[in-house]
Order: structure tokens, then C-alpha cells, then sequence
């Protein structure tokens, strides 16, 4: 994190959990002026919805005025990590145990750079992954990007069920 990461984290934090909500995930990308975005993820033990995100960007907003080296022209983007999150940080993983990811590491590890699969463990400094019934331990610095993986289900299609045996009629 930059420091002006760091100062923003420190500022919104508090701000969340006094609504009882975390700071899941802040990024500050683009140079600064029009170009910067400033990105912010907010979880809770409930669903956040789009009203609750509309009173949050307000809040923040309000808090990122006085923030010095944060131009007076950048992007505020407030949301919640959604069915495919990001996974940047052992907390995120430590919320993933026991689903699907995928990982894209650095470097070959056990021949690839692609893994995908469920989730077993993870510590400050690593995690395991279950691929095609082998575990394997992939440590966080040399992780280049990491995200939960969503599958649908699929269900019975809607109309005429089949039926068994013979049909009279």
C-alpha cells in the first residue's frame, strides 16, 4: 500500500465500522487529477445494497475533502465485493475457505501458472488450494492476481415433465 493508501484506509475504517460495516478492499489508481479513481469495497454481515452504497459514497466523499494529496478531481467508486471478489489480502482469503478460486501466480508452480480449485487453508504468509485432488501451498508473494469463482446451478427447465412408462392419452 502507498502511503496515501494507508491514510485513506485509516480514514474510512473507523468510518465503516461505526456502521457496522468493513472496509473490504481500497485502491487508488491513476495519477492524480482527473484521471485518479479512488475504489472502495464495503462488506457486512448482511447484503449491501444500492441505497446503502448511495449513503456511503456521500459519507466518504464528505471524509476525502480534507485529504491532502488527494486532488480535488478524482472518481469515488463504493460497492461491494459482489459473487466474484477479488482476493488481495489473507483476510479475503481466510472469508474463502472452502470455495472455488482461481489463482494466477508469478511463476510456475506445480508446472503452472493457473490454478483453480477449493480452497482448504491459508495463514499469514500462504494458502492451499485442493486442484484435481492435490493440495497445494501457494505462497501469497508469489500470487499476481487471486478471485472466488461463481458457478451457476443449473435447474430443471421450466414446462412438460417426462414421464416414465407407458403414456395413454
Amino acid at each position: 500500500m502507498t502511503d496515501l493508501d494507508t491514510r485513506l484506509w485509516d480514514l474510512i475504517e473507523p468510518y465503516l465500522g461505526a456502521e457496522r460495516l468493513e472496509l473490504d478492499d481500497l485502491e487508488v489508481v491513476g495519477a492524480s487529477g482527473s484521471g485518479r479513481v479512488v475504489r472502495i469495497l464495503v462488506d457486512g454481515d448482511e447484503p449491501v445494497d444500492i441505497g446503502r452504497i448511495s449513503e456511503l459514497s456521500r459519507g466518504i466523499g464528505r471524509l476525502l475533502d480534507d485529504v491532502e494529496g488527494l486532488a480535488t478531481s478524482y472518481t469515488l467508486e463504493v460497492g461491494s465485493p459482489g459473487l466474484e471478489r477479488k482476493l488481495r489480502r489473507p483476510a479475503h482469503f481466510r472469508k474463502s475457505i472452502g470455495r472455488e478460486i482461481k489463482i494466477k501466480t508469478k511463476g510456475l508452480i506445480a508446472e503452472s501458472k493457473h490454478h483453480k480449485g477449493v480452497l482448504i487453508s491459508c495463514d499469514e504468509a500462504s494458502c492451499t488450494v485442493e486442484v484435481d485432488g492435490i493440495e497445494r501451498t501457494i505462497p501469497f508473494d508469489a500470487i499476481n492476481a487471486a478471485r472466488t469463482v461463481f458457478t451457476w446451478e443449473r435447474g430443471a427447465k421450466p414446462g412438460k415433465q417426462k414421464v416414465k412408462g407407458p403414456h395413454y392419452g
